[in-house]
């Protein structure tokens, strides 16, 4: 088996169906298998994948595991020489999975691969191709500075460029790093899984890399919806979790306790802007 695409679903059924169906369109030259680990849905996403996808590797977990437990279970499974994270709210081109495991094979030093990821309005999701955050570009991002800071790459988005980390989106990893490196780190829930990977990856030695010409569509929440409080504190607790495990030997107690305190701050700050949405959605 060349590749394995990893799907880990909750509640998302009408993405999910789009994406797999965007899955199975696919023009390969190569044969893929599609595992999709399902966090107990009651969404009848299950029951849509049974009779609409029989071809599809279910895995039933009747619980919600989170985003690295989930792909950890199917990873477990996967029989590719490569295996792509890919999200349920995500559609992609005929040609992406072919591109992106020509790219693969042709450069072997390359570890994980990412693509160009389109949200629904055609903008770049500048998450797709980034450094790591650390103290300084999470400073200036913080106090509204992001010009200053070099935690997106600003790079043209048709030109392809190494990079300290790519999205779980549409992470494309070979097995053989993951058998070296380790599957995901489960103390991430949601979110953060990705930068950490990411981070492990480059440590033992390979390039990681945002490549164009594949390219996908993101579907995930716009501007104008309401983020959940929940989603707000997985996002900022995986923020204290990578600094922990990547900086925190590096620097003393105090500034450690200072830098918690600023994501703190910020989760606050995103939780007032929050509030302030709704009140005005509802007035």
């Amino acid at each position: 088996m060349d590749l394995s695409v990893v799907i880990v679903n909750y509640n998302t059924k009408d993405l999910l169906k789009k994406c797999l169906k965007s899955v199975f369109a696919s023009h390969t030259s190569f044969s893929f298998e599609v595992l999709v680990s399902d966090n107990g849905s009651k969404d009848g996403s299950v029951l849509m994948i049974k009779e609409e996808f029989p071809e599809v590797k279910l895995i039933e977990n009747n619980a919600n595991l989170g985003f690295s437990k989930g792909n950890n279970v199917a990873l477990r499974q996967a029989q590719g020489k490569y295996c792509l994270l890919l999200n349920s709210d995500t559609e992609i081109r005929q040609n992406t999975l072919e591109v992106s495991i020509k790219y693969m094979n042709l450069h072997q030093d390359v570890g994980a691969m990412g693509c160009r990821v389109l949200l629904p309005n055609g903008e770049l999701d500048k998450a797709c191709r980034r450094k790591f955050p650390n103290p300084a570009n999470a400073f200036l991002r913080l106090f509204g500075l992001k010009k200053f800071s070099d935690y997106n790459i600003n790079t043209p988005i048709d030109q392809e460029v190494e990079v300290d980390a790519v999205m779980g989106a549409f992470m494309l990893v070979r097995k053989s790093v993951i058998d070296r490196i380790g599957l995901l780190d489960e103390e991430y829930f949601m979110y953060g899984e990705d930068l950490d990977w990411c981070w492990r990856i480059k440590e033992a030695g390979y390039k990681i890399v945002y490549y164009p010409q594949a390219e996908i569509t993101h579907f995930k929440y716009g501007s104008s919806q309401l983020i959940p409080f929940r989603t707000i504190r997985l996002a900022h607790d995986a923020m204290k979790i990578f600094y922990h495990r990547h900086y925190a030997k590096e620097n003393n107690w105090f500034f450690n306790q200072l830098v918690y305190l600023g994501i703190n701050l910020r989760m606050f700050l995103v939780l007032a802007l929050n509030l302030f949405r709704n009140k005005k959605t509802v007035h």
